[in-house]
């Protein structure tokens, strides 16, 4: 991937998923997920964790701070958010402090 664009796309599968994390099924609110996304890999990588991490849909943590960044903000009535929101800023903190996920070229190291 090399331009902006192609690296904010959504797979079908990731939008799936993140519908089952915020436990909704209809397509009707894709467009807020997907700028939400957006939102939370951008906050990820100025936080330090690198684009190559961040991008990466199959990187469970990624994944996870992803989806908590989703529910501490989606919606307009969310009881919940300050809970999330805490629970994102812990994981990102982890991540953008991990060898790991700051540099691209440990990458290639296996983690899990």
């Amino acid at each position: 991937m090399s331009s902006i664009a192609e690296k904010n796309k959504l797979s079908d599968a990731y939008k799936d998923d993140m519908r089952l994390y915020l436990r909704i099924s209809a397509t009707a609110l894709d467009v807020e997920i997907i700028d939400l996304v957006n939102a939370a890999r951008k906050d990820l990588i100025l936080g330090g964790v690198h684009p190559d991490h961040v991008f990466c849909e199959e990187d469970a943590l990624i994944k996870r701070a992803v989806s908590t960044y989703l529910k501490a903000e989606f919606g307009l009535d969310n009881d919940d958010s300050e809970k999330y929101h805490a629970a994102y800023t812990n994981l990102k903190t982890r991540l953008s402090l991990s060898n790991y996920y700051k540099n691209p070229k440990e990458a290639s190291i296996n983690v899990g």
